[in-house]
């Protein structure tokens, strides 16, 4: 008796195998060509990009949670004072660091006007996490300058969505945080630190890393913005005194207070380092 079978599935159709652990390298692989590809035919050359906290919020919106949180307070039970003034501690130091917010618009703003200036095919084009916070701040800048931006997004627990100011043809959702990590440095020309906390922290040495052990051997500039904040979480002098870093190590990174400072050092970097004829 002859049986006729139905075609088998292709593998490269079967959803269930493609999700499964075997198919992992499938799946790692894809989050390296399908970018690379999207990369090539949106002609980006290379990028600016900018790390930060996801919980910075713009000025008016943390002055606005620091009012409601106030009335909380001087509303509730004397059982609850505690705990709430806790909250609008922490609150009146975010409000404090709202202020970046506004300094990454303006600095990513002024960094897209500048690359768009140079007549060159999507030189230098804004990236970030994707996210909220100073991320949504550095895609924001770029939009107001008309310019394109990118969002390497990530999936967690904590369900991160894209912002609403990424160019929507750059927009990436990763699963794989090296294979993030991969994009954000393998492009980047330059890198700007904004008050953040473990990822940014996490982010910003692995790169340090990477240029100390030599393996990424381009010139990539590292602005470390506001040093009132970052001197207080982190003391690299500390770590040169106790030799577990050299002085020369500190070269590394730029300590920048104002926008025209960030500014200025990043396009003269630039310039000198990849658009200057040798």
């Amino acid at each position: 008796m002859n049986k006729i079978l139905e075609k088998a599935e292709k593998a490269y159709t079967n959803i269930d195998f493609l999700r499964s652990a075997d198919a992992r390298i499938i799946r790692i692989l894809s989050e390296f060509l399908e970018p690379m590809q999207r990369f090539r035919r949106q002609k980006i050359a290379d990028t600016i990009v900018f790390f930060g906290s996801a919980r910075t919020k713009p000025p008016v919106e943390a002055n606005r949670e620091l009012e409601l949180l106030e009335i909380r307070l001087a509303e509730a039970p004397e059982t609850m004072k505690n705990a709430l003034q806790e909250e609008v501690d922490i609150t009146r130091k975010q409000v404090e660091l709202s202020k970046y917010y506004e300094d990454a618009i303006e600095l990513s703003k002024r960094l897209t006007l500048w690359s768009k200036s140079l007549n060159s095919s999507y030189r230098f084009v804004i990236c970030s996490g994707g996210g909220p916070g100073m991320m949504e701040a550095a895609n924001r800048g770029a939009l107001e300058a008309n310019g394109k931006s990118i969002g390497l997004n990530i999936s967690i627990p904590m369900e991160q969505f894209p912002n609403q100011f990424i160019s929507p043809e750059l927009n990436f959702d990763f699963h794989y945080f090296f294979m993030r990590k991969f994009w954000f440095v393998y492009l980047a020309k330059a890198l700007v630190i904004f008050p953040g906390g473990f990822g940014t922290l996490d982010e910003l040495f692995e790169v340090l890393t990477l240029i100390q052990t030599e393996k990424v051997k381009k010139h990539l500039p590292i602005v470390i913005y506001g040093s009132e904040y970052w001197k207080q979480v982190i003391n690299f002098d500390a770590m040169v005194k106790f030799g577990t870093i050299s002085k020369s190590d500190l070269e590394l990174i730029k300590f920048c207070d104002s926008v025209d400072e960030a500014f200025t050092y990043l396009r003269d970097e630039l310039t000198r380092h990849y658009l200057t004829p040798e």
